[in-house]
């Protein structure tokens, strides 16, 4: 048996998300299917974490044990033949016997995007949230720094959570303005809890359209208290964009 890492990137709009499912179409049950076929032996692929569905990845990673002589380049020109076009494995590579994509994770980076303008993209328009009310980056900017630290996020938490406990910590937090009204809201931390990230998002565009004071983003951490914060950012606009690693 050898021990194999996966660094993935993938559309998710056509996917119920990461994770296998009986009925659903799923990045997760893709891969299995296509490594099925090239060694003939049902194989089960461990995520770094779960996207949910319409979340896009440029750098999800996963591991898997097989018992195969494929060198690693040939497992992933095959993966790349089987799979379709939106999803693409970015790297295969053997790793140590004890490596696991999930327990050695030591945090992630994410990235929303927002467009934030009257008229809408008709090309691309699945890979971020429209939002026509103008916003102000400033205040948003000022809102995101108060997320930085290590703080308890049951307030961005959503339903459903598997998790022993809220606190994370979070190491960026910041929001960048591009042109033509885009928006880029970056967060990395050690680790995320269910809708975090889109949760937070929510709230932010809440602070841009001026309902929420940037003060008040630590006014609902500190509450604690779900009901305090924005709606659920739409999951397009969500990419996961690298897991980081000890080494």
């Amino acid at each position: 048996m050898r021990n194999f890492k996966l660094t993935i990137e993938y559309d998710g709009t056509a996917y119920h998300g990461w994770q296998r499912q009986k009925r659903d179409r799923t990045v997760q049950g893709e891969i299995e299917r296509a490594l099925t076929i090239m060694t003939r032996q049902r194989v089960a692929v461990n995520g770094s974490g779960r996207t949910d569905a319409g979340v896009h990845a440029l750098g999800q990673t996963a591991s898997f044990r097989c018992d195969t002589r494929l060198p690693s380049e040939t497992l992933q020109k095959g993966l790349n033949a089987i799979l379709d076009d939106d999803i693409v494995i970015r790297g295969c590579e053997a790793a140590p016997d004890a490596f696991h994509a999930r327990f050695d994770a030591i945090g992630k980076v994410y990235r929303y995007q927002i467009l934030n303008r009257p008229l809408p993209d008709a090309v691309g328009r699945q890979y971020h949230w429209h939002i026509r009310t103008p916003l102000d980056p400033a205040a948003m900017k000022e809102a995101a720094g108060h997320i930085r630290g290590r703080h308890d996020f049951k307030a961005f938490e959503g339903t459903g959570s598997p998790r022993a406990h809220t606190v994370r910590h979070v190491r960026r937090s910041d929001l960048i303005a591009g042109e033509d009204g885009r928006l880029a809201f970056w967060i990395e931390a050690d680790g995320f809890l269910r809708y975090m990230v889109r949760n937070i998002v929510g709230t932010l565009a809440e602070v841009g359209l001026g309902k929420i004071f940037p003060d008040g983003v630590r006014d609902i951490l500190r509450s604690r208290d779900r009901s305090r914060a924005g709606a659920t950012a739409p999951a397009r606009g969500l990419f996961l964009v690298s897991v980081l690693y000890s080494d």
